[in-house]
């Protein structure tokens, strides 16, 4: 069984609208926050390495997501995240925030690709970093 690369985070007054719950397009940066933190920390490629020295980066070339539940100012939620597919450029992620009742609040699905930054065509993911992926890919 994969693990969760897990990260909590504030829902914090910056997140919120004026009903003081989260404006969707906040989740988004809470999402790419999960992101970086996964490749620094479970990676160990974080994006300053792989940008300023590797002249690589990984943008988003798809995007799904269903909101659930709304989630509030002053809630702590909890972001996971598994691999669903691990390919030569790309890796596709699936997300989910949860409350802290543990009742899921936002579900992605995203598929980043591996480009190098001068050029913007795909190029390989580095080795080292499609096997860290693989002990977060989800049983099929």
């Amino acid at each position: 069984m994969s693990v969760a690369f897990s990260k909590p985070v504030r829902v914090r007054f910056k997140h919120c609208d004026a009903a003081g719950i989260v404006f969707y397009p906040r989740y988004f940066e809470m999402l790419n926050d999960l992101i970086e933190d996964w490749f620094d920390e479970a990676l160990d490629w974080p994006f300053d390495a792989m940008h300023l020295s590797a002249h690589a980066g990984v943008p988003t070339a798809e995007l799904q997501c269903r909101f659930v539940a709304p989630s509030r100012l002053g809630e702590r939620l909890t972001r996971q995240l598994r691999v669903t597919h691990i390919g030569r450029s790309s890796v596709v992620v699936a997300i989910r925030f949860a409350g802290g009742d543990d009742d899921t609040r936002l579900e992605i699905t995203q598929r980043l690709v591996c480009v190098d930054t001068r050029t913007m065509h795909p190029q390989a993911l580095p080795d080292a970093v499609r096997t860290a992926m693989g002990r977060y890919l989800a049983a099929a």
